[in-house]
C-alpha cells in the first residue's frame, strides 16, 4: 500500500507505575530524519526506539515525544547518607570549637555535599517494557495514518493517469488527419511554386515529413510509463523515488510531443500532459 509521509499518532497508557503518553509526528523529507524528546530517566531508550522506526519506515522527518509521570508507588527513594552526615557534623563542631566560629549550619549546602544524598533508583524494568510496547503501538497508528493518507494520494494520482491516457488517445486519433493535412499542404506549395515533381520525389518528401511528425514512439513510451505507474501504485511500499524518476520520463515525452506539434490539438495535448504530470509531481513529494 502507498503511504504518505504526513501523519500523526498519539497513544497513552496508565498503570500502577504511572502515566505515559507518546506522540509521533511525521512530515515529508527526502530521507529518514528522526528526532526524540525523552525524559532523562528514559533517554537510554532512544536507541531502541530509533531502531524500531528504521525497521518500519524508510522516509520522512519524524518527531517523537514521551511524556511521563511516575507514580508514588515506585518513585525513587531519597535517603541521607547518615554516616557521612555524622562525620561531617562532627568535623563542623570541632572546627567551631577550634576557631570560636559562630553561626548556624546552612543545611541546603550541607545536603549538597558530594554523596550526601542517596537516590535509590526504582525498579523500572516493568515500566521500560510498557514503554517499548507503547512505542510499537504508536508506530502502528502512525503507519495506519500514513496509509489512509496514501490511499487518498493514490486515488488522486490515478485520476491524473486517466487524464494522461485520454490525451494519448487524442494524439493517436489526430495523427492520420495531421499527415493528410501535411500532404495536402506540401502539394499546395508545389503548385504555388509551379513545380511538377515526379511521384518518387513527392513520396520521399512525404516519408521524411511523416518521420518528422510521427509521435507514435513517444506515445508508446508514455503509455508504458503509465502502465508502470499503475503497477507501482498497486505494489505499494516505499515508491516515492521511483515515481519521481518516472515523472522525468513522462515530461520528456510530453516535451517531444510539443516540439513535433504542427496542430493546435496536439499542442493542447502536450500542455495538458504537462499539467497532469506537474499535479502528480506535487502529490508524490509526500509519498514515502
Amino acid at each position: 500500500m502507498i503511504r504518505s509521509m504526513t501523519a500523526f499518532s498519539r497513544v497513552e497508557d496508565k498503570a500502577d507505575w504511572g502515566h505515559a503518553q507518546i506522540e509521533v509526528r511525521s512530515v515529508n523529507q527526502r530521507f529518514l530524519e528522526v528526532n526524540f524528546r525523552l525524559p532523562e530517566t528514559f533517554r537510554y531508550l532512544e536507541t531502541t526506539f530509533r531502531q524500531k522506526l528504521r525497521q518500519r519506515i524508510s522516509r520522512g522527518k519524524i518527531e517523537c515525544q514521551l511524556k511521563f509521570e511516575l507514580s508514588d508507588a515506585i518513585a525513587p527513594e531519597i535517603k541521607v547518607n547518615q554516616t557521612l552526615a555524622k562525620n561531617l557534623s562532627q568535623n563542623i563542631s570541632q572546627l567551631q570549637s577550634l576557631t570560636d566560629l559562630q553561626g548556624s549550619v546552612d543545611w541546603v549546602r550541607f545536603l549538597q555535599w558530594p554523596d550526601m544524598v542517596i537516590v535509590e533508583a526504582a525498579n523500572l524494568e516493568v515500566v521500560e517494557q510498557a514503554l517499548v510496547k507503547l512505542f510499537d503501538e504508536a508506530i502502528d497508528h502512525l503507519i495506519e495514518s500514513r496509509e489512509r493518507e496514501g490511499a487518498s494520494l493514490k486515488a488522486h494520482i490515478e485520476k491524473r493517469l486517466e487524464g494522461i491516457n485520454l490525451q494519448i488517445e487524442k494524439v493517436r486519433a489526430q495523427m492520420p488527419q495531421i499527415l493528410t493535412w501535411q500532404k495536402e499542404r506540401l502539394l499546395t506549395k508545389f503548385e504555388e511554386a509551379q513545380l511538377k515533381p515526379d511521384s518518387d520525389r513527392v513520396e520521399q518528401e512525404l516519408v521524411l515529413m511523416a518521420q518528422k511528425l510521427d509521435v507514435a514512439e513517444e506515445m508508446d513510451r508514455l503509455q508504458t510509463h503509465v502502465e508502470e505507474f499503475y503497477r507501482i501504485l498497486k505494489k505499494g511500499g516505499a515508491a516515492g523515488r521511483r515515481m519521481d524518476f518516472l515523472l522525468q520520463e513522462f515530461n520528456r515525452e510530453a516535451n517531444t510531443l510539443g516540439s513535433k506539434s504542427v496542430n493546435q490539438k496536439t499542442t493542447n495535448a502536450s500542455v495538458e500532459l504537462k499539467v497532469y504530470i506537474e499535479q502528480i509531481r506535487e502529490q508524490i513529494q509526500n509519498i514515502e
